[in-house]
């Protein structure tokens, strides 16, 4: 189509910001993180990878391709022409691109539950990130740049060969052809391009510079604990390609019985598929392979098998199970019977009494992909419950919709520069099956057991817990009685206890999130270390105020008064 005729696409500018209304005490601003450099510095790679972990460790991420929107935009892509600079009508539609684009992620973050947005598009001037640093400020999100530079030929030469040329933009495209029209793309940005300036321009930016796909970094002014995870993250990831293979330790006695956890040893099938396992990995002759094995028994001796040193890490031993751990399933429902059910209608969150929840277990794990991501080659000997966490990341999937991993299986992931191939790998070597079906009654929708304080379920038929000044409006906080108010007087206190007390006035005063009523922090010092006098004065406000006060040592209380109790 002509170009006249594309700037009547459908795509509305993005209307007045709505302010970002949230809790500044209990949550985080969401947060925009703007990816920029020049084309093939592989940016949607970070893009992509990054959400992919951000997802994992529980922070709902969505990447926001303004490639696509070019595509969708143009359906009949023409040659490197429409990305000259002085092109104004193609500027106009990339623009109304962006604009699109940023439409969306003003949705996802402000009513669809989404905390971290990732906005991948080249960004290469000032002039388009300032409108995109004023449309993260009008709406209360963080912002965090993230800026890829690389001068080496040989990657860049790799991104195009191995991305770019098969993109939908060249699919009726000769490679040879392909590859001149994109070189002529990257000369079109480079023409205008304006990198990140940490000395004047963008110093008081968040950001991070990746040179050279992770040879060096320069990171600036970051601000709290998402972008510290971010930048975290960056320096560890490479692009060398490699293999990581995922493996169950061999089938043991405890697996034979049906129990769950333990520390018991291979059985007799178990240390025939140790063997094999051996002689695969010799046959695939990687340099330099790393094992990595758990601190369990069966663990380690499927790792002794192969004849080679490896390491052994705590974090790789299998789920928790508390007070079911080397319980049968039947066991377990007939001295548990709600724990049994609890589990059933939520196993990524459930946590065993006294024991771990899938979630705690990608916590646990979190260490373990970090350095997997610094590592070549690695087989990794661990356990059900942790392999499917960590294939959930490769597979950038959350742990429960990872199916239960069968023994005498393994995963290996062949990682190259822009994917993860991931591929079952059998021994012939057969084994007892460890799965548990889900019941169907329980698929077809929430019982009614589910029981939560924030993530975890409870084991008693309690209300679900509340954080503490969830839910207080101005009905909520009683007035004190004067027979209450009574017992606060200062003489009265001195007749009980033999000790002064003090009371300080607040410094300010305390708005309860969600209440218009203001509240004032007052500190009442004791001159005691007596632990009865603290007791009295504690039960004694507590009464007046409907809240424990907080003893901080031997030494002061922090008490909450309503203005009419002062």
């Amino acid at each position: 189509h002509p170009l006249s005729s594309l700037l009547m696409l459908n795509v509305s500018k993005i209307e007045a910001p709505v302010s970002y209304v949230g809790n500044p005490h209990l949550t985080n601003a969401p947060t925009l993180i703007v990816m920029m450099g020049l084309p093939a510095r592989g940016k949607t790679y970070m893009a992509k990878k990054l959400t992919r972990y951000l997802n994992w460790i529980g922070l709902p991420t969505k990447v926001f391709n303004v490639g696509e929107y070019r595509r969708e935009a143009v359906k009949n892509y023409s040659s490197y022409d429409f990305f000259k600079p002085d092109n104004q009508d193609a500027v106009k539609i990339r623009q109304h691109c962006a604009v699109a684009a940023l439409r969306d992620v003003h949705a996802y973050l402000t009513k669809e539950g989404g905390q971290v947005a990732v906005f991948d598009a080249t960004n290469t001037t000032r002039d388009r990130r300032d409108m995109i640093l004023c449309f993260g400020y009008e709406n209360g999100f963080k912002m965090f740049f993230i800026e890829s530079v690389c001068d080496d030929p040989a990657v860049i030469a790799t991104n195009i060969m191995e991305v770019k040329v098969s993109s939908p933009d060249y699919q009726d495209c000769k490679m040879t052809d392909a590859v001149v029209d994109f070189q002529k793309r990257i000369e079109c940005y480079q023409a205008t391009y304006e990198p990140l300036d940490p000395d004047e321009y963008d110093r008081n930016l968040s950001f991070i510079k990746v040179i050279d796909v992770g040879r060096r970094f320069l990171v600036n002014r970051v601000q709290d604990h998402v972008q510290s995870r971010i930048v975290y993250y960056l320096m560890n990831i490479h692009v060398q390609p490699r293999t990581i293979y995922l493996c169950r330790h061999g089938e043991s006695e405890d697996n034979l019985q049906g129990r769950l956890g333990g520390d018991s040893s291979l059985s007799v099938k178990g240390r025939k598929f140790s063997v094999a396992l051996a002689q695969f990995m010799e046959l695939q002759n990687l340099q330099e392979l790393k094992v990595w094995s758990s601190q369990l028994r069966r663990s380690i001796q499927t790792a002794e098998a192969l004849g080679v040193s490896y390491e052994q890490w705590k974090a790789l031993n299998e789920i928790d199970a508390g007070v079911c751990e080397e319980m049968t399933y039947e066991e377990v429902k007939e001295r548990f019977p709600e724990e049994f059910a609890l589990r059933d209608q939520d196993k990524y969150y459930y946590r065993y009494p006294r024991g771990e929840s899938y979630q705690d277990l990608v916590q646990r794990l979190e260490p373990v992909i970090m350095e997997l991501e610094r590592q070549e080659n690695v087989l990794v000997i661990c356990h059900q419950a942790v392999m499917r966490c960590l294939l959930a990341y490769f597979l950038d999937k959350s742990a429960g919709e990872v199916s239960s991993r069968v023994l005498h299986h393994f995963w290996g992931n062949s990682i190259a520069l822009y994917g993860c191939k991931v591929e079952s790998i059998f021994l012939n070597v057969e084994a007892v099956d460890t799965h548990r079906d889900r019941p169907e009654q329980v698929k077809r929708g929430p019982g009614t057991l589910i029981r939560r304080n924030s993530i975890t379920p409870l084991t008693s038929p309690e209300p679900t817990k509340k954080s503490r000044f969830e839910g207080i409006d101005d009905q909520s906080i009683p007035e004190a009685s004067p027979a209450s108010l009574s017992l606060c007087m200062v003489p009265q206190l001195s007749a009980v206890l033999s000790t002064p007390v003090s009371v300080i006035p607040p410094p300010r005063p305390f708005f309860v999130p969600g209440s218009s009523k203001s509240l004032d922090w007052y500190s009442v010092s004791v001159s005691t270390s007596d632990f009865r006098t603290l007791s009295i004065l504690s039960a004694t406000f507590s009464m007046l105020c409907g809240y424990i006060p907080c003893v901080c040592g031997n030494w002061s209380l922090f008490v909450v008064f309503t203005a009419q109790s002062k």
